[in-house]
């Protein structure tokens, strides 16, 4: 491109033109030949293209006419080429797409009602799960009734204990009503079920000790761990075993019970012989080694005569300490001296018991701790709450059993009766 100085230079010389003439030979009245109109002739004009496109669709010699600009006009009905089989599977499809919508809604409707209801019934705390066997429901419904119904009720309180889970199958129920939001009853044919009592229940509402339940056999159950006592944790031991009462409640029977003192003494509730508070075999067999605790035994003279010890074999043993480890080693002595009940000794001599390491004030909790307290305390016993409409059926508890995590109860019912 030239630039303006070089343009301002050609107009004023004199320039040849292109046809080999002169600027001053040029006639006036002309205008001059500029070179850059003949490029400006030569370049198309972009614009033209634009303005002058011609439609690609419609042929040239086709007159223009008005474009339909209906909405739809070219849209095809996707549809139409289906062949008539095909539309109609898809409407059963969908017809029976709503048609169990329609059935799971009112299902899922029924089980709600029937659990507000036992929740009602029951006085529970928490809802049950209530399931409805079968489908459809709307024709069980229409028909009133159930071919199949399953309930499952949590935390059910039964006496001092609560029972982890009742579970029941129920079978052929007949609804007393006329709809799904009037059914007012149902009667039951048959049932069955179980109860579940879990150890980690009565471990836990059986808090007024520490003591831990376990299963042994199928109907034994044993107690282990500590019970305080006059501010001293003593360590309980105590075999329960099952057994049913009844249709509806399940009792224990509570044996072995023994409360041990560390290694001095051993507490067993009871009136017997073998029951009181007596002294353990290792507390006894130190008395040979330990002089002053045995002259002060043998210094009582009601517990010598009570031991059968002549008193020529105790005048000897307080003078010589080696008869004296003699006659408390023997074993006629140790097993006369376990089977001594410390509770009568205690009510006399209070402060022998010192020499021994055992606290009075302990000997005082353990005689007001009975055989029926500590055996209440341990007791797994419970009786099944009374069920709606039990009046008008029966129900029953069976095959009473201990496992690994609780006792299992069965249960069976039939004839039973719900609402109103």
């Amino acid at each position: 491109m030239r630039s303006p100085h070089r343009i301002a230079m050609f107009t004023s010389e004199s320039a040849e033109l292109s046809d080999g003439r002169t600027e001053e030979s040029v006639p006036s009245g002309t205008v001059p030949h500029n070179p850059y109109d003949e490029l400006g002739a030569l370049a198309d004009n972009p614009l033209d293209e634009f303005l002058h496109e011609e439609d690609p669709e419609r042929p040239d010699d086709q007159p223009w006419s008005r474009p339909n600009h209906r909405r739809g006009s070219r849209r095809r009905n996707r549809f139409a080429g289906l062949p008539l089989a095909t539309k109609a599977v898809v409407g059963i499809l969908v017809l029976a797409a709503f048609v169990t919508l329609a059935d799971r809604w009112a299902l899922l409707y029924a089980e709600h009602r029937a659990a507000d209801r036992l929740k009602d019934q029951l006085h529970l705390s928490a809802a049950p799960e209530v399931d409805i066997e079968g489908f459809p429901f709307l024709t069980q419904l229409a028909d009133r009734r159930l071919d199949e119904v399953k309930v499952t009720v949590p935390d059910v309180a039964a006496s001092r204990v609560s029972l982890a889970k009742v579970s029941a199958t129920v079978r052929d129920v007949r609804i007393d009503g006329d709809g799904l939001t009037d059914v007012r009853g149902a009667r039951i044919g048959g049932m069955t079920g179980e109860v579940l009592l879990t150890f980690d229940d009565l471990n836990r509402e059986l808090g007024a000790s520490q003591v831990t339940f376990s299963g042994q056999g199928r109907d034994r159950v044993l107690a282990r761990g500590t019970l305080p006592v006059a501010g001293h944790d003593l360590k309980v031991r105590a075999d329960a075993t099952i057994r049913r009462i009844g249709d509806t409640g399940i009792a224990t029977d509570i044996g072995g019970m023994r409360l041990d003192i560390g290694d001095l003494a051993t507490y067993r509730p009871g009136t017997r012989s073998s029951e009181g508070l007596h002294l353990s075999r290792r507390s006894v067999a130190r008395l040979a080694s330990e002089t002053a605790k045995a002259k002060a035994l043998l210094s009582v003279p009601s517990l010598v005569h009570r031991l059968g010890v002549p008193d020529s074999a105790v005048r000897a043993a307080l003078r010589s300490d080696r008869r004296l480890s003699e006659l408390t080693g023997s074993p006629r002595f140790v097993h006369q001296l376990m089977s001594l009940n410390l509770v009568d000794l205690a009510l006399a001599h209070p402060a022998l018991l010192k020499k021994f390491g055992l606290d009075p004030a302990l000997l005082q909790g353990l005689t007001r701790l009975t055989r029926p307290e500590l055996a209440d305390r341990l007791s797994l016993a419970f009786r099944l709450p009374k069920l709606p409409g039990a009046g008008r059926g029966d129900v029953r508890l069976s095959d009473v059993r201990v496992e690994k995590d609780g006792i299992r109860v069965g249960l069976t019912g039939e004839g039973l009766g719900f609402g109103r």
